[in-house]
């Protein structure tokens, strides 16, 4: 429902932060790892995900949206709740909890708070070829902090091309032009290269 929200942000706690939008406070549950990009900003941008349950409604936010697509497929997972889910994304980095499904291990898994040896093996079992079919094992190249390759790198794989192979036309296209500006340009450049 809400993919992101971009504001002040007027509070912030290691679980939790207000963002103002346009007059507007929402309260936004975070991860540690959120809480350590965002200490020393005082606005931004955070992903969103919207949880709605009989009782509550409740707003969990992202400063990457690789951290965003880690939560939502672990909570797509049997016995793996938000509060799990947060937790883990507190305990560990996305790319590590990817590559402990992709390759297997348990071990690292059932290390965060919440998580016993049959969650770890169920989150394993369930999530090894969505995971891997996001990162194919391997780190994301784009830098986290660079929104225009980030954006193109959403948009390539919305047409479907495979996450390795439009990572990898965006930096050839970076390297052989990197004062490219325009995300527009930099998406029909890529696309030819592939």
């Amino acid at each position: 429902m809400y993919a992101y929200l971009e504001g002040k942000f007027t509070y912030k706690s290691p679980a939790q932060v207000h963002v103002d939008v346009n007059g507007v406070g929402y309260e936004v549950n975070i991860s540690l790892t959120t809480y350590s990009a965002i200490q020393g900003l005082t606005g931004g941008r955070l992903y969103t995900h919207l949880q709605v349950k009989e009782d509550a409604h409740t707003l969990y936010g992202f400063f990457e949206r690789q951290e965003k697509e880690m939560f939502i497929l672990l909570i797509s997972v049997s016995g793996v709740g938000a509060a799990t889910a947060r937790m883990m994304l507190s305990s560990l980095r996305s790319e590590e909890v990817g590559h402990a499904i992709v390759q297997g291990n348990v071990r690292l898994l059932e290390g965060v708070k919440g998580i016993g040896k049959k969650t770890a093996e169920r989150l394993v079992l369930e999530l090894k070829d969505k995971v891997n079919k996001q990162t194919s094992g391997t780190d994301i190249i784009v830098p986290a902090g660079n929104r225009l390759e980030q954006d193109a790198l959403t948009a390539l794989t919305a047409l479907g091309i495979s996450r390795i192979q439009a990572e990898q036309s965006i930096q050839k296209i970076i390297r052989a032009e990197p004062g490219i500006l325009h995300l527009e340009d930099l998406i029909k450049k890529a696309l030819k290269v592939i």
